[in-house]
C-alpha cells in the first residue's frame, strides 16, 4: 500500500472515533498502535488480553467495517498483546475480524453526547493531609501517599496498599490522596470506593446486562481508591472483574490505592493472580497510634473544633484511649456535648466518666505536666526556669530530673519529654539521662530527693 500503516490506521481512528462515544473511543481504541501490514494481515498492538476481549465481544462488527473500508475486504486482524510494558515481548492473538461482512457499508456519524455532569468522587472532604497527623505509626504511609498525590500513576508505588487494624487512618489517608490529586490536578477523575459498594454495583450491573457499562466506567478512572478490598474475599465474579479493571488502569498508568486489615500476604479467600498484583508496588503498615500520636491527635482535633482542654486531662485520655483514632475523636465530642448540656466546664471527673463509657480505665498515669511540678517544687525553681535555656547549676539538675521522671513514669519517647521539655532534641534528653544516673550513682542526697519526688507524686 502507498500510505503508512499508521496513517491509515489514523484514519481508521478518526472513523471510529466519530462513531463511538467519547469515552468509548479514548478507553478502547486511542491507546491502540498500528505495527505492521503484510500480506492482507494486520497487526494491532494492545496492552492486554481483556482489551482484546472486550473489542471483540462489543465493537467487532463496527471494527470490521472499517477496517475492510480502509485496508481492503481481504483484511485479517492480529492483536499483539505486550507481556511486558517495559520491553518489547508479546504475543499475538487472531482476531474474528475475517469472519464480518466483506460489505463495507457507509459509516453514520453519531451525534455528540452532552458534557458529562459533574463527576461525583464520593470522597470525604475533611479527609485531608492537613488534618491527619503524622507520628511513627503512620510516616511511611503518609510520606508515600504525598508522592502519590503529587505525581498519580508516574512512580512505583502503584498500588498502594495500605493495611493495618481498625480506627488507624487508613480510611481518611486514602482519601487525603483523592482530595489532594483533585486539588493540584482537577483534570483527574477520582473515585473512592468501598469494597461492598464495588460488590452491590457489580451484582447490580450483572443483574440488569450492564457489564460493559460498568467496566467502561470504571476504566476512564485516573484514581481508583478501593477501601477495605478484604470484603471481595470469596466473591469469585466480583474478584475477575476487579481484575480486568486492576489490569487496565495500572497498564495504562493511572494509580490504584487499596486499603486492607491485613496485608497481601495475610489475605485470605482472593485469587493468587490478585495477591501478586497487590505487592507490586508498596504495602505500607499503619500501626496502632502511640501516646505521643494519641496526644497530637487530639490537640489538632481541638484545635479545629475549638475545644480547651488541660494537658492534664489530654494526656489523661491519651494514655487511655490507646487503641482507636475513631475513639479519641468520640471522647473529644462526648466531653463537648456533656459540658454544653450541663453548662459546665470539662474537668477530670468529667473527663474520667466520659473515658470510662468507651474504655476500661487503668490507674491513672502520672503526667509530665504533674512531675515537673513537683521537680520545681522540690528544687524551687520556677517552671519558666525549668524550660528555658539558662545553664544554672540547679536548674540544670532539676530539669535532667524531670527528664529522668518523665521517662520512668509515663509512656512518653524521648522526642517527646524533649519537645516539652524546652525544644530539646533526642540526643539532649538521653545525655540527661546518661548524666543524672551516673550522678544518682555517687549522691545519695539527689537519690533520696528523686525519691521524696516519686513518693509526692503518687499519692
Amino acid at each position: 500500500m502507498e500510505k503508512n500503516v499508521q496513517v491509515i490506521w489514523s484514519e481508521c481512528q478518526h472513523i471510529l472515533r466519530d462513531n463511538l462515544t467519547p469515552s468509548v473511543y479514548m478507553t478502547w481504541f486511542a491507546p491502540i498502535q498500528a505495527l505492521s501490514f503484510e500480506n492482507d494481515v494486520l497487526v494491532l498492538q494492545v496492552k492486554s488480553q481483556f482489551i482484546v476481549e472486550y473489542i471483540e465481544e462489543n465493537y467487532l462488527t463496527l471494527l470490521s467495517k472499517v477496517l475492510f473500508r480502509m485496508f481492503g475486504p481481504k483484511t485479517r486482524l492480529e492483536y499483539r498483546v505486550q507481556i511486558d510494558s517495559h520491553s518489547d515481548a508479546g504475543v499475538n492473538i487472531p482476531s474474528d475480524v475475517s469472519q464480518a461482512p466483506v460489505a463495507p457499508p457507509v459509516l453514520l456519524q453519531q451525534p455528540d453526547l452532552k458534557d458529562e455532569p459533574d463527576f461525583n468522587s464520593q470522597l470525604n472532604p475533611s479527609y485531608t493531609f492537613e488534618s491527619f497527623v503524622q507520628g511513627e505509626s503512620n510516616k511511611l504511609a503518609r510520606t508515600v501517599a504525598l508522592s502519590i498525590a503529587a505525581q498519580p500513576g508516574r512512580g512505583s508505588f502503584n498500588p498502594l496498599f495500605i493495611y493495618g487494624g481498625s480506627g488507624v487512618g487508613k480510611t481518611h489517608l486514602a482519601n487525603a490522596i483523592g482530595n489532594d490529586v483533585k486539588r493540584l490536578l482537577p483534570q483527574k477523575r477520582v473515585l473512592y470506593v468501598s469494597a461492598n459498594t464495588f460488590q452491590l454495583q457489580y451484582q447490580d450491573a450483572a443483574a440488569h446486562n450492564h457489564i460493559p457499562d460498568f467496566l467502561l466506567f470504571y476504566q476512564t478512572i485516573d484514581v481508583l481508591i478501593v477501601d477495605d478490598i478484604q470484603y471481595i474475599a470469596g466473591k469469585r465474579a466480583t474478584q475477575d472483574t476487579f481484575f480486568h479493571i486492576f489490569n487496565y488502569l495500572q497498564q495504562s498508568g493511572k494509580q490504584i490505592v487499596l486499603t486492607s486489615d491485613k496485608a497481601p500476604k495475610d489475605l485470605d479467600g482472593l485469587e493468587d493472580r490478585l495477591l501478586s498484583r497487590f505487592k507490586w508496588g508498596l504495602a505500607a503498615e499503619m500501626t496502632k497510634p502511640d501516646f505521643a500520636l494519641r496526644r497530637d491527635i487530639l490537640l489538632n482535633k481541638m484545635h479545629r473544633d475549638g475545644v480547651k482542654l488541660s494537658m492534664e486531662i489530654v494526656e489523661f485520655i491519651a494514655s487511655n484511649v490507646r487503641d482507636n483514632v475513631r475513639d479519641l475523636e468520640g471522647v473529644l465530642a462526648a466531653l463537648l456535648a456533656y459540658s454544653t448540656l450541663a453548662d459546665k466546664e470539662i474537668d477530670m471527673q468529667l473527663a474520667e466518666e466520659v473515658v470510662g463509657r468507651i474504655v476500661e480505665l487503668k490507674p491513672r498515669e502520672t503526667s509530665i505536666t504533674e512531675i515537673s511540678a513537683a521537680v520545681c517544687e522540690e528544687f524551687r525553681v520556677s517552671m519558666d526556669a525549668l524550660l528555658s535555656q539558662t545553664r544554672q547549676r540547679n536548674v540544670v539538675q532539676a530539669r535532667q530530673t524531670a527528664m529522668y521522671l518523665a521517662k520512668c513514669h509515663t509512656e512518653m519517647t524521648l522526642s517527646d519529654i524533649g519537645r516539652f521539655m524546652g525544644q530539646r532534641s533526642h540526643a539532649t534528653v538521653a545525655h540527661a539521662l546518661d548524666v543524672l544516673s551516673a550522678a544518682m550513682a555517687d549522691d545519695r542526697v539527689l537519690g533520696q530527693r528523686i525519691r521524696h519526688i516519686e513518693n509526692h507524686i503518687a499519692g
